[in-house]
């Protein structure tokens, strides 16, 4: 892993951890995005951290870029030094697969998809090597997933596949972004599944929605009353697979501000995550289930 350092304009540094996504380079990433925060370097404005890597905004009329540069690299030891280690918490979220919105939204936008002939699901069943739709789905929402970053539009979390690399999902996004994608719909694009927080274009593969809100800027869902924004990175998500009725139910309480997320408080360790991840896996939706 060789972290590369680059200038963006005059008021940006780059620090890109690793050109592919593991969780080893986001641990790097999340601990060196720590360290610069906790140093309280003069001149630094804001601090984003991203799937592998994070970027600095500052005011070069307070610090020169080549000595906040320096600054951070020294930063960079330390993070290597770091714990490997999370408090955070694994959070269920429901998903209605093959509900009528995102199939009604992906027949629209056939022209600009891989495969016209089909749906979504089915052709990223086809190029996973499952036998069916139902199988892949069931490898979707099996094990949990891990919150990398949230951003790109407001809210909206990218998740990585808590499983061997060997059996990570891997779907390329549309030929060609559509022009509309429903609220909530659950993507995919490359390693990465992730929730539309909003309506909006969009060009990840489309396989079901949730009820449940992830972002509201007017902080009216009762879950949401003390942030709008649902998810923070190292957060753990359990897909769980709903039908119409519950879909429909779930739709009713947050209407009456009376569902309530399903989460537990776990720690994450990712030395004993890679030395047995069917144990970690297993013991993160035992305490899901346990909430």
């Amino acid at each position: 892993m060789k972290t590369r350092y680059t200038f963006g304009g005059d008021e940006h540094i780059y620090v890109e951890i690793d050109e592919e996504m593991s969780l080893d380079a986001f641990f790097k990433s999340l601990s060196m995005s720590n360290a610069v925060r906790e140093a309280e370097i003069e001149g630094i404005t804001e601090i984003c951290p991203a799937n592998a890597s994070f970027q600095v905004k500052f005011n070069p009329d307070v610090i020169h870029p080549d000595d906040l540069l320096a600054r951070i690299k020294t930063l960079e030891e330390k993070a290597i030094q770091a714990e490997k280690r999370l408090n955070t918490r694994i959070i269920e979220i429901p998903v209605y697969y093959q509900d009528p919105w995102t199939h009604e939204t992906l027949m629209r936008f056939r022209e600009r998809h891989q495969d016209p002939t089909g749906s979504d699901l089915e052709y990223a069943a086809r190029i996973n090597g499952f036998d069916s739709v139902d199988d892949f789905i069931t490898a979707h929402h099996s094990q949990p997933w891990f919150v990398s970053m949230v951003g790109f539009v407001s809210g909206l979390p990218f998740l990585y596949q808590l499983v061997e690399r060997e059996k990570q999902l891997e779907v390329p996004k549309y030929l060609r972004p559509r022009t509309d994608t429903p609220k909530l719909t659950v993507g995919y694009g490359g390693c990465f599944s992730c929730i539309y927080s909003v309506r909006g274009a969009g060009g990840y593969q489309m396989f079901g929605i949730t009820p449940m809100p992830i972002y509201d800027p007017e902080q009216k869902v009762t879950y949401l009353e003390d942030f709008m924004v649902l998810f923070r990175p190292g957060d753990i998500v359990k897909w769980r697979p709903i039908d119409r009725a519950e879909y429909d139910d779930i739709c009713q309480q947050v209407e009456d501000g009376t569902y309530i997320p399903k989460m537990a408080n776990v720690e994450f360790d990712l030395d004993t995550f890679n030395q047995d991840i069917a144990k970690t896996n297993a013991s993160l939706m035992e305490a899901l289930n346990g909430a």
